[in-house]
């Protein structure tokens, strides 16, 4: 959506606008001031504004349970929010009305402003006047999701303390709004901080969340998988539940039932039931295959009340290599695979749940997407910044099949989400989904190398949220130019800037055509042979990538000490460690390359008094205090001590070690390779020669493409 001005300072964004609504008021004490809502309501008029004090009172018609929970949301966001208010101000009053009540309706024929059927569910009005402001909805969740629109109105701490006046409509485009987190591939967040995280979604009128299982739900009949410390007990799970239902937030579990099973299968209790030895897929046909489906999704059913079970079923790439080849040449893949997921179907139905699961079977064998129970929810997906996705949902929409569109918020592999080409894969997905009649999306987050930490992932995660709700392709640019504000709630542009700076950075990455990801350059030892061969490509880059970089980390450390009252902070602690991450990829192949030519230029040098000072000299530039090598290790060290930090404060300890391992292998590679140069440079004070670079580790210097 484009950002409008409106002359007689007032805005209407129409029920065709797109995704952030940046509302421009022209008011004669707001002069060009931005007003920003996530995500954009469908239609909104500002004319004015009102002064509001700290005390701000909000009361709730009927006393519902429900919206008396959002009164208080609301309240605990005015004390933050308006902490610089003055106390004399007269105390502002906010009232919660269902749409049926006589005051509601006295309100809305007052404001001549309907009502519509649409709007039941989860829509709302907001009318904020100069002295009350009062939100309308059908539902407890439209009178949530109106208390949340309210609260990114509040002023920022420390600015003015004022509302505008006006009134908003507005009500979401998708019934189904998720994000997905990956629980079994490295991070399993502390209950705490998923706590956490269905606050914000909420906020961001998300409704769906959804725990991806493989091995990290305890079982209590099935318990050899789940690692001790790393999977959530039923009584986490109680908890959480319980919690996000107040959010109105539906926890969707995804326990995978056919691929992604290597946890489980690696153990030889389930070796009956591998496609392969210790491999991926679970087989079907086997006698165990469906009862230990059955018993994992019968206490998932105990524990979850959703009325939707996701059964994953996506990358069965083993399907046919094993148990079922005979099967798989005799029918063909699709044929066995769908047969399975109607097997699953059956043995379930008596859970009374729908099942949900990966819509790979519309890329891979289209023809036997008519044969999956219609009851079913297809979740086509793919992770790319595509100009059209019709293709992935229409095999499904044609065999009348509800789907739900699966985008992903690209952080896997990655040092820090590539917010580009998640961008691009969202505002696309969802609006195909949106115009082929999918009711619902899922943004998904996953782990795969076990680094990932969720703190990096608001900035793409929440775009999937805002998207889905708002009607169309979503505007990306007024999304990020509302996400610091109302998400970190800096009014200065640094967070949105230092964001921008990181896409910048990986787009220069991106130019050097390196057919691996940023997790993997990161680790990637630059005098190794494939080293040398990123290296070639990398080190014309370098510079722009750090500035880039370091131009990010300045803009954090600089919003923070301008304001101390920013929001999120773990998650621009998370932004920091991300472009320390991205610079340290420069360093380390600038440096490894100057270590490389000094060291080469020593070795030229005669042996004789005349030149043993400098080419010392050069050696200690490089080996020795403060030389090259200890810069490296000093630096991995340092981006160790972050990560270690943020996640604990997210997750278990559980698999931290696994990651940290690799810092201390860096760490100790630098150490080393510093010290064998100290000893050569020692040796060449006594008398000897320098050793050749070869038998040291050091690559000839690197010659740029």
């Amino acid at each position: 959506m484009s950002r409008r001005n409106l002359n007689n300072a007032r805005l209407l964004a129409s029920p065709s606008a797109l995704a952030v609504i940046t509302l421009l008021v022209l008011i004669p004490s707001m002069a060009l001031s931005q007003i920003r809502l996530l995500p954009a309501p469908r239609e909104a008029h500002f004319a004015g504004e009102t002064t509001i004090s700290r005390n701000l009172i909000v009361d709730v018609a009927g006393h519902n349970p429900e919206d008396e929970f959002a009164a208080r949301d609301l309240r605990e966001a005015a004390k933050q929010s308006t902490p610089h208010a003055q106390n004399a101000t007269p105390a502002y009053h906010v009232v919660l009305l269902r749409a049926s009540s006589p005051e509601a309706k006295a309100l809305l024929a007052r404001r001549n402003l309907a009502f519509d059927a649409a709007m039941a569910d989860e829509g709302y009005i907001l009318v904020i006047e100069p002295h009350q402001a009062s939100i309308v909805a059908a539902s407890s969740a439209g009178i949530f999701y109106g208390v949340q629109t309210f609260k990114q109105l509040l002023p920022l701490p420390g600015a003015k303390s004022v509302l505008p006046t006006g009134t908003v409509r507005d009500w979401p485009a998708m019934k189904y709004r998720g994000i997905q987190d990956d629980l079994s591939r490295g991070p399993v967040p502390t209950l705490e901080f998923q706590k956490h995280q269905m606050r914000v979604f909420a906020a961001y009128k998300a409704n769906i969340y959804s725990p991806y299982f493989e091995h990290t739900l305890l079982y209590p009949d099935h318990p050899m998988p789940a690692p001790l410390g790393g999977a959530m007990t039923p009584a986490d799970v109680a908890e959480l539940v319980k919690y996000a239902h107040q959010y109105h937030i539906t926890i969707v579990p995804e326990q995978e039932a056919f691929g992604h099973l290597h946890h489980v299968l690696k153990y030889d209790l389930y070796k009956d039931v591998a496609e392969t030895p210790h491999g991926h897929v679970l087989a079907p046909g086997q006698p165990g295959s469906l009862p230990l489906i059955k018993d994992w999704f019968t206490d998932i059913a105990k524990e979850f009340p959703s009325p939707f079970l996701h059964i994953g079923a996506d990358e069965t790439n083993d399907l046919g290599k094993g148990l079922t080849a005979q099967q798989v040449k005799d029918r063909g893949y699709g044929p066995v695979y769908v047969d399975f997921l109607k097997q699953i179907h059956d043995e379930l139905a008596p859970l009374h749940r729908r099942l949900l699961f990966w819509g790979d079977i519309g890329g891979d064998d289209p023809k036997a997407v008519p044969g999956l129970p219609k009851d079913m929810i297809a979740v086509p997906w793919n992770y790319d910044a595509l100009k059209s996705f019709d293709s992935m949902i229409e095999p499904f929409a044609k065999a009348g099949i509800e789907t739900w569109i699966g985008d992903g918020d690209a952080n896997w592999d990655e040092v820090y989400p590539q917010a580009k080409t998640a961008f691009g894969n969202i505002q696309g997905f969802v609006r195909d989904g949106q115009r082929l009649g999918s009711t619902g999306s899922i943004t998904t987050v996953w782990d795969d190398d076990g680094e990932a930490l969720f703190n990096m992932n608001w900035y793409t995660a929440l775009f999937g949220a805002v998207a889905a709700w708002q009607p169309g392709e979503s505007s990306i640019t007024d999304y990020q130019d509302a996400f610091g504000p109302i998400f970190h709630g800096d009014s200065s542009g640094n967070v949105n800037q230092a964001e921008k700076e990181m896409m910048a950075a990986f787009d220069v990455l991106s130019q050097a055509k390196i057919d691996t990801r940023s997790d993997d350059i990161f680790w990637l030892d630059p005098w190794s042979a494939q080293g040398q061969t990123v290296a070639a490509k990398l080190l014309p880059l370098a510079p722009e990538l750090r500035r880039h970089a370091e131009n990010a980390i300045v803009l954090v450390a600089q919003v923070r000490m301008a304001n101390p009252d920013l929001r999120e902070a773990d998650a621009l602690t998370a932004l920091d460690l991300g472009a320390r991450r991205l610079d340290l990829i420069g360093m380390k192949f600038e440096l490894s390359q100057e270590i490389a030519d000094a060291y080469a230029l020593a070795v030229a040098r005669p042996h004789d008094k005349e030149h043993d000072g400098d080419t010392q000299n050069i050696l200690d530039e490089v080996a020795g205090d403060n030389g090259r090598c200890e810069d490296l290790r000093d630096a991995y060290s340092a981006v160790k001590a972050e990560y270690s930090q943020l996640w604990l404060g997210e997750n278990r300890p559980w698999w931290l070690n696994n990651v940290t391992v690799r810092y201390d292998l860096a760490i100790e590679e630098w150490q080393r390779r510093g010290v064998l140069i100290q000893t050569a440079n020692s040796d060449f004070q006594n008398g000897k020669p320098l050793p050749a670079a070869s038998s040291l580790g050091i690559p000839a210097p690197v010659t740029s493409k």
